[in-house]
């Protein structure tokens, strides 16, 4: 004997798109306030470090054995390394309003505010990264690679007429690809390779590529002309 299938209301669909939204956000918003907490607990624990290290000379070993102890005290707890408690002390140093420039540090993931005040000297470089990452909601390892590539003396430096020409959301998407590096380590060529150089080693890679694909594709050629409303 087979039973009847479960009539849900009409508005169930709606309604659980709508739970979800609350749950999602509710989730966020205690993610934020534990972080909060925590970056505030560090701030609080490098401030206290630093103050007796320039009142009682504590060295290493101190900082060694109040890691060890911590350990021992919240067995459950991360973060309490040496070497994170070092970082501590760094933060409260450079940081003692908890901002960084403009931007509140609590409203940074723990690691990310590692690698701003451990990859970045400049105040100014670093309040800018601190906001991007932020806006960009950037992961770290994000952050990492838009350091180490520069990204803010690439940002806005090209000069074209995108937006003379094109209308606003295809001037911005056009601006952006031009910020994105382009990175040819694989070619296996030096920092001084003429752009013909680099042609050759990616058509190079290029057909090896089309080669490995098998049949179905094919490399038309190289410098080829298109043409378009009979413009070449």
């Amino acid at each position: 004997m087979s039973k009847n299938p479960l009539t849900l209301p009409s508005d169930y669909a709606d309604w659980f798109a709508r739970l979800k939204q609350r749950i999602n956000g509710a989730r966020q918003r205690a993610l934020l306030a534990a972080n909060h907490e925590q970056i505030h607990l560090y701030h609080d624990i490098g401030t206290d470090i630093l103050q007796r290290q320039n009142r009682q000379s504590w060295g290493a070993k101190v900082i060694d054995r109040l890691s060890s102890d911590l350990h021992a005290a919240f067995p459950d707890m991360k973060g309490f390394s040496s070497r994170n408690l070092k970082y501590m002390k760094v933060f409260a140093q450079m940081c003692p309003d908890m901002q960084i420039g403009q931007q509140a540090a609590a409203q940074l993931p723990w690691f990310h505010i590692v690698i701003l005040f451990t990859k970045i000297s400049e105040p100014a470089v670093r309040e800018w990264y601190a906001l991007q990452t932020v806006q960009q909601i950037w992961p770290r390892a994000t952050l990492e690679v838009q350091i180490k590539n520069q990204l803010h003396l690439r940002q806005g430096a090209a000069i074209t007429n995108f937006e003379q020409r094109l209308s606003p959301p295809h001037a911005s998407l056009a601006t952006e690809i031009l910020k994105d590096p382009y990175h040819f380590d694989f070619l296996g060529l030096g920092n001084e390779a003429h752009e013909r150089d680099i042609e050759n080693a990616l058509i190079r890679h290029i057909t090896r590529f089309l080669l490995e694909l098998g049949a179905g594709f094919a490399f038309v050629g190289r410098q080829f002309r298109l043409e378009v409303e009979s413009k070449q």
